[in-house]
């Protein structure tokens, strides 16, 4: 079981029976869990809450409009981005799920191991996120320090004597070597080629 603080899950489905069929099954796996359940989107929209992951029917409820929503407000507020697990019983929306970075698609009748494997990635990966909301590099551009968040880092790149930080906020050109930022970032980040560090 993954231990992290405050962690909020909301449920949207036009069915109630549906949210509290996922639930249960939230409950059996992180009983610490506080759950909230919608049946439509401007309930969920309008509560003022702080949820760590999202279940949502991607059609029933309009999920793939409440993801671009909540996704656009994340962005404008620059806060780590929440953890969207589509239910559902159709398969035509994988490719849409992609444009809103969903964690996961699930289809209906819900498994219960494949419900457990996923909410426990999950919740490692929110765990992650918080962690990298509290860390941070600073490093040298032109005559200034600048601080950038590990949240913030999509990729580094090296060009030649230089490393390219490609953040939310922009690109920040560093002097530097990619090996000694590989170990500053840590494990969150993957050396996939020898010029390039991936969050």
């Amino acid at each position: 079981m993954f231990e992290v603080a405050d962690m909020n899950i909301a449920i949207c489905d036009s069915k109630k029976i549906l949210c509290e069929d996922i639930a249960n099954l939230i409950r059996q796996n992180k009983p610490d869990a506080k759950i909230f359940s919608f049946t439509s989107k401007e309930d969920l929209l309008k509560c003022k809450e702080n949820f760590s992951i999202f279940f949502l029917d991607i059609k029933g409820v309009e999920g793939l409009e409440i993801a671009k929503i909540l996704r656009r407000r994340q962005n404008f507020l620059q806060t780590p981005p929440s953890i969207l697990i589509f239910v559902t019983g159709f398969e035509d929306y994988t490719l849409e799920a992609f444009d809103v970075h969903a964690f996961h698609y699930l289809l209906k009748p819900v498994d219960a191991k494949k419900f457990s494997q996923v909410l426990n990635r999950a919740c490692l990966e929110v765990e992650n996120l918080e962690a990298q909301a509290k860390n941070f590099l600073l490093i040298k551009v032109g005559d200034f320090r600048k601080k950038i968040f590990l949240q913030d880092i999509y990729f580094a790149e090296s060009d030649n004597k230089k490393v390219i930080f490609h953040t939310s906020g922009g690109n920040f050109e560093t002097y530097g070597k990619m090996d000694a930022f590989e170990v500053a970032l840590g494990e969150n980040f993957y050396r996939c080629h020898r010029c390039y560090l991936v969050n």
